[in-house]
C-alpha cells in the first residue's frame, strides 16, 4: 500500500497536477532534488524496518538431555545444553559393586540404557523405567543359565514411610534392590525434568 501512494506521488508532483503541491517542488514538471530525496528516504526506511523486525523469541525445552549416574560418588546428574543442571544423592541396592549380572544380586547395571516408561501409581514414590536388560545383558545371562532381572527404577522412598526421622536414614543408606532412589521431592522434580526417551549412563 505504500509503495503505491509513494508512486502516485511521485506521479502527481511531477505532472504538476495539484499545482499548490508542486509548486515549489518542481521546476518545469520535474521533481526537484530535495523532494526527490525525501521520498526514497521514506521508501528506505519503510523497507528497512520491514527487514530489522525481530523474530519471535526462540522457545526452551523444559527436559533435560541426559542422565549420569556416578555410583561410586552415590550421584546423580541430570545435563542439559551439554552442562550439569541438576545433581542429586542417591542410594543403590545392598551389594552395589559392579555391573547387574543376574536377578537378585542386588546390583544397579552399568552401561547406557535408555529412560523408557513411567509409573505414577509404584509401590515407590514415582518410578522410571531404565531399559535394563538389553541384549547383550540377556545374552550374558542366557550363556551363563540365569535371569537377568529387571525392573530397575529411578523412584522415590517407600510409599508407607511417613516418618522424617525414618526418611532421613533411608537418604543416608543404601537400600534398594538395585534400583536408584532419591527422595520424594527431588523425584518430583526428576518427573518433570526427564522425558520418557531420555538416554542414561551409569558408572561405576
Amino acid at each position: 500500500m505504500f509503495l503505491r501512494w509513494f508512486f502516485l506521488g511521485v506521479r502527481a508532483a511531477s505532472s504538476g497536477v495539484d499545482g499548490r503541491l508542486s509548486r515549489g517542488w518542481s521546476t518545469g514538471g520535474r521533481l526537484q532534488p530535495p523532494l526527490i530525496l525525501l521520498l526514497v528516504a521514506l521508501l528506505a526506511a519503510v523497507l528497512q524496518g520491514g527487514c530489522a523486525s525481530k523474530p519471535p523469541p526462540a522457545t526452551t525445552s523444559p527436559y533435560v538431555d541426559q542422565v549420569l549416574v556416578k555410583k561410586a560418588e552415590r550421584s546423580m546428574e541430570l545435563h542439559k545444553d551439554g552442562a550439569v543442571y541438576r545433581t542429586y544423592r542417591i542410594s543403590l541396592g545392598d551389594q552395589p559393586r559392579g555391573h547387574k549380572f543376574q536377578e537378585g544380586d542386588q546390583r544397579t547395571p552399568e552401561g547406557n540404557y535408555v529412560l523408557d516408561w513411567r509409573n505414577p501409581n509404584s509401590s515407590y514414590y514415582k518410578s522410571i523405567h531404565v531399559s535394563y536388560p538389553n541384549e547383550l545383558d540377556r545374552t550374558v545371562a542366557r550363556a551363563h543359565g540365569v535371569s537377568p532381572g529387571g525392573m530397575i527404577m529411578i523412584h522415590g522412598l517407600p510409599n508407607w514411610l511417613s516418618s522424617p526421622r525414618l526418611a532421613a536414614e533411608y537418604r543416608s543408606r543404601d537400600w534398594t534392590d538395585g534400583c536408584i532412589a532419591v527422595g520424594n521431592e527431588e523425584m518430583d522434580e526428576i518427573w518433570r525434568l526427564v522425558r520418557d526417551g531420555t538416554p542414561i549412563t551409569i558408572l561405576p
